[in-house]
């Protein structure tokens, strides 16, 4: 049995080919995950607080006007269910 086009519809070389990035991607993924998760061990382990790095890591992502508008929509919000901010 081959495995081209003509038996099946499918390029199966190419498709292969395809799924084997896919698995080494997944395989870096994992390890970048893992080193990352040893860096936040690394700050946790010195007295950092874990939760507030991950929000500044979240947040450097943004523009200034991206915060700035979240932040407003965060505070219309918590004002709507009586839960203003101090």
């Amino acid at each position: 049995m081959t495995t081209d086009t003509a038996d099946t519809g499918v390029a199966a070389d190419e498709l292969k080919a395809f799924i084997e990035r896919i698995e080494r991607l997944e395989e870096e993924k994992a390890s970048v995950s893992g080193d990352i998760k040893e860096v936040y061990a690394e700050l946790k382990g010195r007295g950092f607080d874990g939760k507030a790095i991950r929000k500044i890591v979240q947040l450097r992502k943004k523009s200034r006007d991206e915060r700035a508008e979240e932040e407003a929509i965060l505070e219309l919000y918590l004002q709507a269910l009586g839960m203003e901010a101090a």
